[in-house]
């Protein structure tokens, strides 16, 4: 994959209505999709961004550009200040991007995920409760794990996907061929130590997906409204997709 510095011009700053309004006939309402939709979207895109710390309006601009490249997907990490309230004005604001909850500790908080209007829950460990809970409530399921038996028992669990984290801490793309050969039917998503670099590895070795943060959305392309260079980073993580599965 090319790793070319990205040299883009500032882009003038967009309105949230205007972030909100450039998706609105991309994609279908996430409100209406299923359980089963929801899925399949991760997997076709196989690129879920998430968000450690964003204001409301950082939010909306975040997720029209994203929706707008191509990936019209994003998890909102419950490290976020107020993250609930992010994930409720995403759903209102951009209601064609799937917003999920992340980094879900405990019941309490999956349940303000769904309150709020998360259509996917993740969790960076195995908590075999939220697994249930996402089961009842049809919302998609990312349980995280790290060894072998703990992604065994999150598939085994109910989970849709298996969040393998931290990734790389334990070898990236050759530990997930690892857990491939031992469980080839598993939808495994790499998280931790997943940058441009390695996207395209870590696809050949097998994962469905890939959980990314700053490494697309850096803030200071945030904070200057970038679209442009959000975009392109976009476009890079989808090519190392098409490039691995190919």
């Amino acid at each position: 994959m090319d790793e070319s510095p990205i040299k883009v011009r500032n882009d003038q700053a967009q309105t949230p209505e205007q972030s909100a309004h450039a998706s609105q006939f991309e994609y279908p309402h996430a409100a209406r999709l299923t359980k089963d939709e929801i899925c399949s979207f991760i997997e076709e895109t196989g690129v879920i961004p998430f968000l450690n710390e964003a204001s409301l309006e950082d939010a909306v601009f975040i997720a029209g550009a994203l929706a707008e490249s191509g990936i019209p997907i994003v998890e909102i990490s419950m490290n976020c200040p107020d993250a609930p309230d992010l994930i409720s004005h995403l759903v209102t604001q951009v209601p064609t991007m799937i917003v999920g909850g992340g980094s879900i500790r405990n019941m309490e908080i999956a349940r303000q995920c769904l309150n709020a209007g998360a259509r996917f829950l993740s969790t960076d460990g195995l908590v075999p409760m939220i697994a249930e809970f996402a089961e009842q409530e049809k919302l998609a399921m990312i349980s995280g794990a790290l060894t072998l038996t703990e992604v065994a028992s999150a598939w085994n669990g109910g989970a849709d996907f298996v969040k393998v984290v931290p990734c790389h801490a334990v070898g990236g793309p050759s530990y997930i061929r690892t857990l491939k050969d031992a469980m080839p039917y598993a939808r495994l998503i790499a998280a931790g130590g997943v940058n441009q670099i390695t996207a395209t590895n870590y696809v050949l070795a097998g994962v469905t997906a890939m959980n990314v943060g700053r490494d697309l959305i850096p803030i200071e392309a945030v904070q200057s409204r970038e679209t442009r260079r959000i975009q392109e980073l976009a476009r890079r993580y989808l090519l190392a997709v098409e490039t691995g599965r190919a």
